[in-house]
């Protein structure tokens, strides 16, 4: 029988002082999630585990993509209160670098959290990593060959792999090079697909940039700088799609989320036309968020939340997150909703995901539905 976790901590929250709706904290109430405990299987050969989960897709309920930073070496002998996870003995995933090993980055796993696939055959593509390696994995709603993107933004580059891993179709970037031209990121962070097939391009931690490019990968054009102002940024750590050409940028650095319109279709010279529509302030460190028909979820640092959103930037529920007990979190660096409402969350510092079902009496309305995909 599986065991579940309520994932609910009390506490008071505070943040700066509001000066528009976007910033007030609207209501806060438990989290309408169960925890499945222990749901992501360990699989590491003796002496290893998982590393800091960075990035989570779930392709289907029985077919849910993580990639990771590599795995995280244990001690010897082993604490005895080791629970699969490297975060049960204290150690942090992200920050215990010395501890860090590039295998397994790029796992499938059935919806028991049991390991399907593990494509150790492009470990290559995450080694050699000066920093954490590989940042997200997505996949298009909108290709027909559900090819599956991996960020990995200490090298600078972005891998596309066939779905079933067999073939690297395209690299983008060069190796440990950064740069801020048309073929060089600098540190990215994520990707987002437009149902047209072009791709959007969170170029991230160095450039400040989003880059709006072909689906195989070829520059258009861009947008954005370093800054605090409207289309400005500090750290471009995810993005994401809406209805009506509305896009989303987490600006991690100044606690704010991004809201921008393209009005234009692509042409023969491209020169895409960006409507900067709104900011909304009033986070701790946003980390990843899903973008529904009609509402936006985030995920939120410092104190870690969920946070329900309309498209208006109103606070519409809070959730807390606990960094309690076996089920607890350091932070939900990645989120991902499945067909069935399951949603996973990748944990970068404990080093592992865990599944969270909806309550049986839970408020549909506070549960988190699908990404945007247009008809």
């Amino acid at each position: 029988m599986r065991k579940f976790t309520s994932l609910f901590t009390f506490g008071t929250i505070f943040l700066a002082a509001a000066t528009t709706s976007s910033q007030e904290l609207g209501p806060i109430g438990p989290s309408p999630y169960d925890v499945v405990e222990g749901w992501h299987k360990p699989f590491a050969a003796e002496g290893f585990a998982f590393g800091g989960n960075s990035g989570v897709f779930a392709e289907s309920p029985n077919r849910i993509f993580i990639s990771q930073r590599g795995e995280t070496k244990l001690p010897s002998p082993l604490p005895s209160e080791f629970a699969g996870y490297v975060g049960s003995i204290g150690i942090n995933a992200l920050r215990d670098t010395e501890l860090r090993t590039w295998q397994n980055c790029l796992m499938i796993v059935d919806g028991n959290g049991n390991v399907l696939e593990v494509w150790d055959q492009w470990d290559e593509l995450c080694e050699d990593s000066n920093g954490p390696g590989p940042h997200r994995v997505r996949i298009s709603p909108y290709d027909p060959e559900r090819r599956v993107w991996v960020i990995n933004e200490s090298r600078h580059q972005i891998f596309v792999l066939s779905n079933d891993g067999s073939e690297l179709l395209l690299t983008l970037g060069e190796k440990n090079v950064s740069g801020s031209d048309e073929t060089h990121f600098g540190r990215p962070q994520d990707v987002a697909f437009l149902p047209d097939g072009r791709v959007l391009v969170a170029d991230g931690l160095d450039n400040h940039r989003i880059i709006i490019m072909d689906n195989q990968g070829n520059y258009l054009s861009e947008f954005g700088e370093f800054g605090d102002g409207p289309r400005q940024f500090n750290g471009i750590h995810a993005l994401a799609i809406g209805p009506d050409g509305l896009i989303f940028a987490l600006d991690r650095a100044n606690g704010r989320v991004q809201v921008f319109r393209l009005t234009s279709e692509a042409s023969g010279e491209y020169h895409p036309e960006i409507e900067h529509v709104d900011v909304w302030s009033g986070f701790g460190l946003p980390l990843d968020l899903i973008v529904n028909d009609e509402y936006v979820w985030v995920s939120d640092l410092r104190p870690l939340k969920m946070v329900k959103l309309d498209f208006d930037g109103n606070r519409l529920y809070t959730w807390n997150v606990s960094n309690e007990g076996s089920s607890g979190y350091l932070e939900i660096h990645a989120f991902s909703v499945d067909s069935e409402g399951n949603l996973y969350g990748g944990d970068n510092q404990h080093g592992r995901t865990q599944k969270l079902i909806p309550k049986q009496t839970a408020d549909p309305d506070l549960l988190i539905g699908a990404p945007f995909v247009q008809k």
